[in-house]
């Protein structure tokens, strides 16, 4: 049985069971009413599950603690990776999402704490569209590898997310087995609409993995 009370605040919106549950990640600052605008950009018919993040950067709502620009508190980023996966976990048992694919989808703050699930709980989370992401983790986790794949797009002139600290995160990915598509453009700290169309088209394409591992018998800044 799963608590009476969600783990996070959050939005859910039904879709068509045949479609993934999108799971979305604001950026700093930005609110799940936000992200779902994204999500329905992305599949129309999707699943939409938006939490919050509970973290407040002078009324600014994050996902974990930063001590500056792009120097975050990893051990908050740690903690808080458990936090949205016990969210992730609750919200498949609460509204009967198991055995369907789930894919997080997130932009900058977002994006990262996505990538942060993604290496340290491969098993609840397998699949990521990552706007504006960046290695969240100065030393990813070790975990075994076990597959999953990410669409990723940056910037080249993105002050925010250094494209060492993108090519950083690539690798920590491909490290752990997941297919890694890395999408640049040439602007800055934002989403284009090339992107958004490229993402779309690759959340299409035919997969054999799910979102979720089972064992055997799922205007913001960084």
């Amino acid at each position: 049985m799963t608590p009476a009370d969600p783990p996070l605040h959050h939005r859910y919106a039904e879709g068509d069971p045949r479609s993934p549950v999108l799971l979305l990640l604001h950026g700093t600052g930005g609110t799940p009413e936000d992200i779902a605008v994204l999500g329905r950009e992305l599949d129309p018919t999707a699943t939409l599950l938006a939490p919050a993040g509970r973290v407040s950067e002078n009324g600014a709502a994050r996902w974990f603690r930063r001590h500056a620009e792009g120097v975050f508190d990893e051990e908050d980023v740690r903690q808080r990776v458990e936090e949205l996966a016990d969210f992730v976990l609750w919200a498949r048992e609460h509204y009967g999402l198991s055995g369907r694919r789930t894919v997080a989808v997130g932009f900058s703050n977002g994006a990262n704490i996505a990538a942060a699930t993604m290496l340290a709980r491969p098993e609840v989370l397998a699949e990521g569209v990552l706007f504006a992401a960046m290695l969240p983790l100065g030393q990813p986790p070790e975990v075994p590898p076990v597959g999953g794949r990410v669409w990723m797009s940056n910037g080249t002139r993105d002050p925010m997310a250094p494209l060492a600290s993108v090519e950083r995160l690539v690798e920590a990915f491909r490290a752990n087995g997941v297919e890694v598509t890395s999408e640049r453009h040439p602007g800055g700290h934002g989403i284009t609409p090339e992107s958004l169309r490229e993402a779309a088209r690759w959340l299409r394409r035919p997969t054999g993995r799910s979102g979720a591992r089972s064992s055997p018998s799922p205007g913001p800044q960084q």
